[in-house]
């Protein structure tokens, strides 16, 4: 998940697909082969939810080589604790406080990404930090998010400025568009992929489709 240099610059790569995982690991497994051949996706974010250490350990060691073997990154939701037991690639981070007390655990071996990155100044700050790249639009613990005329003003304003990625939730399929638009380096879709009545699988399709539409209109 490298920078792709300033934004004016015409060969910047394309936008890739970012791939957050359900919290329920039933059936993630035998998912995980088939959609990371759907679409070019650059890292599957693990979301391990509760239970036992030993666990979700095992869990993701599990899972680490069926994401690896095809290039893209596997990375845990929180618990940098467990990347290197997990053999996992890195770990997504709530927020400046949990940057912080994690990214000398990481760095410089594995990426450590950071969301939960509620004003400009706090992005900012993770840039500074160290941050291997920023996740702007994701909703909270309870759902909410801003509306999305200002998430995609953010990413707008982070593309013009900063050479560190940045990872564009999109919350709906319709999304994916304008937050290539806006300059998004990878686009992060979960429940509007896993959810989708079509199936995970026409659903990383269709993402793949929009991004390829969007790319080409830029």
């Amino acid at each position: 998940m490298a920078s792709r240099g300033h934004p004016a610059d015409a060969r910047r790569p394309a936008p890739r697909l970012y791939l957050v995982t359900p919290q329920d690991p039933a059936g993630l497994a035998g998912l995980l082969v088939p959609a990371l051949g759907a679409a070019d996706i650059a890292a599957v974010l693990l979301r391990l939810g509760s239970g036992d250490e030993r666990g979700q350990v095992n869990h993701a060691k599990a899972l680490a080589p069926t994401v690896q073997e095809t290039g893209a990154a596997l990375l845990l939701d929180g618990h940098p604790d467990l990347v290197a037991r997990a053999g996992a690639d890195g770990a997504h981070l709530d927020g400046i406080d949990g940057l912080k007390s994690a990214i000398a655990t990481l760095k410089p071996e594995r990426i450590a990404g950071c969301g939960g990155l509620d004003t400009r100044h706090d992005a900012m700050l993770a840039a500074e930090m160290g941050a291997d790249y920023v996740m702007l639009g994701e909703p909270d613990a309870d759902g909410r998010r801003p509306s999305f005329e200002a998430i995609a003003e953010r990413v707008a304003w982070w593309a013009e400025v900063f050479e560190i990625p940045c990872v564009a939730f999109a919350a709906e399929l319709d999304e994916v568009e304008p937050l290539v638009a806006a300059g998004a380096d990878f686009i992060a879709v979960g429940d509007c992929v896993f959810g989708d009545r079509r199936g995970c699988l026409t659903a990383l399709a269709d993402v793949a489709r929009r991004l390829a539409v969007a790319e080409t209109a830029a």
